[in-house]
């Protein structure tokens, strides 16, 4: 009897839904040239850690939970006097997810996540960079299931940016929105 490898929901979608829809679209001849998600690359500067150390590791444990892949802290590059920063000081925490870890965290983020700000509208499409790349900003990390609000002393923020292989922003857009990105309707 062969077991049937797992494939996460979104990684199925994008194979059976996404990539028709959006070859359909801008008329791709290949099916290798529609943009996909490379990767999601999650980042959170941490304040006060430059006086309290323990905060980079209660920031590198969070992410770890959040995404289910180990996050590793974030050093600084240069000294920065008016900040008491010294380089190599820790300040925060970042993880980068791909295959997978990435799809996975993508759907809790979408279905379960984003629900759960508070007045939830919609996400703003206007964050691309110009070459394909989408960063959303999230202001508190307890919208997140796998946080314990009774053990968090800080609400810090974090970036979350997706990085397509999209060529412009018009062809990242389509793509996440196929993959369920509750981007804000725009009144055009």
């Amino acid at each position: 009897m062969a077991t049937e490898k797992y494939t996460p929901r979104l990684a199925k979608k994008y194979k059976e839904e996404v990539v028709p829809a959006l070859s359909k679209k801008f008329g791709y001849k290949s099916i290798m040239q529609t943009p996909k998600l490379q990767k999601i690359a999650i980042n959170r500067g941490v304040n006060g850690a430059v006086a309290d150390k323990k905060l980079v590791e209660v920031a590198v444990e969070e992410l770890s939970n959040i995404t289910g892949q180990k996050a590793v802290a974030t050093y600084s590059k240069k000294d920065i006097s008016n900040f008491k920063l010294r380089k190599g000081m820790p300040i925060g925490a970042r993880v980068t997810l791909r295959g997978e870890k990435m799809y996975e965290f993508l759907d809790r983020l979408i279905s379960v996540a984003l629900p759960r700000v508070r007045d939830f509208k919609g996400i703003n499409d206007k964050s691309f960079d110009g070459r394909g790349n989408y960063t959303l900003g999230i202001t508190e990390q307890i919208i997140f299931p796998e946080i314990d609000i009774d053990k968090v002393n800080k609400i810090t923020g974090m970036d979350i940016t997706f990085v397509t292989s999209g060529t412009n922003n018009e062809e990242a857009y389509e793509l996440l929105k196929e993959l369920g990105m509750p981007f804000k309707k725009t009144n055009n």
